[in-house]
């Protein structure tokens, strides 16, 4: 049985009216979403993991028509039970994690223009659609992710705890990798969403690690760059199961902090 989300994900008055308007696309909208897609579509049947490309079969999304959230919600319910809930952009944390927690996954309706394509300092469309949608067809996978942040939710006043959840959150849901096979692979949006850092990522210039709680709340992440660290997981059971290291870790580094 799907659970119902709380009633507030509905009468929030920063999601009032919001939702995706397809006929308001643009050409420029078509051919930049064309552009994006088959740009990178290329590099993933070798780069990205295993689920992600089942999730990209399952959602059917093609370079010539941008992805449509009335399908694609019908496809999830079916599956994991999740949705796409449309936000304006960037959404305050509260709300972010509060989506989350109720199996409601944030995206924009909004595309790039042509003069940003290579690059776009808050996330558009394409990073949110068609890097973070289709693994949402994996239980693990949304399980980990719910979870999080509902611990997220339980800690929302306290600045610092929700900086090491970020971190947890940027480090696997964003720029995480995975060993499929004996190989590296993407699972992470920001990775799956960029070109140049979905060949840097796999490459021999950064430093991959093993999955370590601890080590990724102490790291900080850049936003305006590639990172310099990813961190590899070995299935996506790993990462639901080191839920509980996370609370406990999280504990002990704002008991850290108080006494500091």
């Amino acid at each position: 049985m799907i659970e119902k989300p709380k009633a507030w994900v509905f009468s929030d008055p920063r999601l009032k009216d919001m939702r995706q308007d397809y006929a308001a696309y643009t050409e420029e909208d078509f051919q930049v979403w064309k552009i994006l897609f088959e740009r990178q579509i290329l590099q993933l049947p070798k780069a990205a993991s295993k689920a992600y490309l089942e999730g990209m079969k399952l959602v059917n999304f093609t370079a010539d028509r941008i992805a449509n959230f009335e399908e694609l919600n019908e496809i999830l319910r079916q599956t994991t039970g999740w949705q796409v809930q449309v936000v304006p952009g960037l959404i305050d944390d509260d709300l972010f994690f509060g989506l989350l927690s109720n199996k409601r996954f944030p995206s924009s309706t909004w595309l790039r223009k042509m003069e940003q394509l290579e690059y776009l300092e808050e996330p558009d469309m394409f990073h949110d659609a068609f890097a973070h949608l289709p693994l949402l067809i994996n239980q693990p996978y949304v399980d980990f992710l719910e979870k999080l942040s509902t611990l997220a939710l339980k800690h929302i006043q306290n600045p610092w705890a929700i900086q090491l959840l970020s971190r947890i959150y940027w480090f696997t849901i964003e720029f995480g990798l995975i060993r499929e096979d004996g190989e590296l692979r993407v699972y992470g949006a920001g990775i799956l969403s960029s070109a140049g850092e979905t060949s840097y990522a796999l490459s021999s210039e950064p430093s991959h690690f093993p999955y370590d709680v601890r080590q990724i709340m102490m790291t900080a992440y850049w936003k305006d760059h590639f990172q310099d660290k990813y961190w590899v997981i070995e299935s996506f059971e790993q990462l639901f199961a080191s839920l509980p290291e996370i609370e406990i870790v999280l504990e002990e580094l704002m008991l850290t902090e108080n006494k500091n």
